[in-house]
């Protein structure tokens, strides 16, 4: 198994953030915290203290690219989550992995892995 590490989850819908945790749980992983807006992420990542973030691309109505932006220049790794229904990624964060939902254990594991590895 891969080491354990402190994820952030950036989920606006309450349900798949939990399920998102007992995942990260049952892989041995630590969650960091929990954001359901940009704004609430936004400062997550000025503080720090995750080795990765979780972002679904539209949280409630707004898009997480500033979030993925902010994370790129701090050089924290992020996986990028979409339920499949939204434009793609800016052309910059091309390279960043993707989970598309519903999420099982079996896909989020190697975004993970692929967000540490790049």
């Amino acid at each position: 198994m891969q080491s354990a590490h402190s994820i952030l989850i950036v989920e606006d819908e309450p349900l798949i953030a939990m399920m998102l945790e007992d995942f990260l749980d049952s892989l041995g992983h630590k969650v960091s915290g929990t954001c359901d807006t940009v704004q609430c992420a936004l400062d997550e990542t000025e503080k720090g203290g995750f080795d990765l973030a979780i972002l679904d691309v539209n949280l409630k109505g707004e898009n997480v690219w500033p979030v993925a932006t902010k994370l790129r220049e701090k050089n924290i790794p992020f996986v990028i989550a979409t339920g499949g229904h939204v434009d793609p990624p800016p052309p910059e964060f091309d390279n960043a992995p993707v989970i598309e939902k519903p999420y099982t254990v079996d896909r989020v594991t190697p975004a993970i892995e692929a967000a540490f590895a790049a």
